[in-house]
């Protein structure tokens, strides 16, 4: 077949590489729910890309329900999205202000730092930490 793309090919390359990302990120919440409301449900719980049931642990938003003023229960949307850039092999990104404000509440992460250009890059162990320390309400998100 003489039309036929070559492996190599650069845009067929990038295809196959959006489709992997769209198959890892599956299990990543489609509808992020705000604190407030997944407080109120009887069992937390949102549904992924993929369209499996993903369930919250209620002890850990009740600790977040702890550290967070009324107002920023409103405002957190969960779970937190970290996100993976390849250009950037040592950090994640935050690109949601709440979330920022909440990992501060939660002294994950000092006050002082400040987004920039709507981002706040973060290492990558200190995020691993993060998410053993809050099983449910943080995900990573390929971009």
């Amino acid at each position: 077949m003489p039309n036929r793309p070559s492996a190599g090919d650069e845009s067929t390359l990038l295809r196959w590489m959006r489709l992997e990302i769209g198959r890892i990120n599956d299990g990543v919440v489609a509808e992020r729910k705000r604190l407030s409301r997944l407080l109120s449900e009887e069992h937390p719980s949102s549904v992924t890309k993929g369209g499996s049931r993903y369930d919250f642990d209620r002890d850990v938003l009740l600790r977040l329900e702890q550290a967070t003023p009324g107002e920023l229960q409103r405002r957190l949307r969960l779970p937190i999205l970290f996100y993976f850039d390849s250009t950037v092999p040592d950090s994640f990104f935050l690109a949601d202000e709440a979330a920022v404000q909440a990992l501060q509440n939660l002294r994950e992460i000092s006050p002082l730092r400040r987004m920039q250009s709507g981002r706040l890059w973060i290492a990558k162990p200190l995020v691993y930490a993060i998410m053993n320390r809050y099983p449910t309400v943080v995900q990573i998100m390929m971009g």
